[in-house]
């Protein structure tokens, strides 16, 4: 009951504290790269030869991956951005599995200089769109 209250007679610090929130919560999401959907990925790697880098395990990865995907584990990017070097001048889409770990990994290549997209959903997203996968 005091919680209602003090919402009530402190609206304002409240309101604001809402509206911080949201901008930080924004700009997490902008620092983690764009999201981009998959009619979105299609049209950037088709008009501007854009790059797909597959974050997800290997079993996943050969079970299904986007055409031409570089595949580097979530966990080794950090290790292994001298392979993402030359992919600099074109956009970089981020997949995953459904999106948790595409935020880290998209975040990580932006302060290298990269220009990260995250796929949206994921290659979940993908395969539900009956989009083509390649399987190893």
């Amino acid at each position: 009951m005091d919680f209602f209250v003090f919402i009530s007679e402190q609206w304002l610090l409240v309101s604001l504290l809402v509206i911080l929130l949201y901008a930080f919560a924004l700009n997490e999401r902008r620092n983690a790269g764009i999201p981009a959907s998959v009619h979105e990925v299609t049209r950037l790697i088709n008009s501007q030869g854009a790059r797909v880098l597959d974050v997800r395990d290997c079993g996943d990865y050969d079970a299904g991956h986007i055409v031409d995907a570089l595949h580097i584990p979530h966990g080794e990017v950090a290790g292994r951005l001298n392979e993402l070097a030359s992919m600099k001048d074109k956009p970089l889409i981020v997949a995953d599995k459904m999106g948790q770990h595409a935020g880290a990994v998209g975040r990580a290549l932006k302060r290298e200089g990269f220009s990260v997209r995250r796929l949206q959903g994921g290659m979940t997203e993908w395969s539900t769109q009956n989009l083509p996968l390649v399987k190893s």
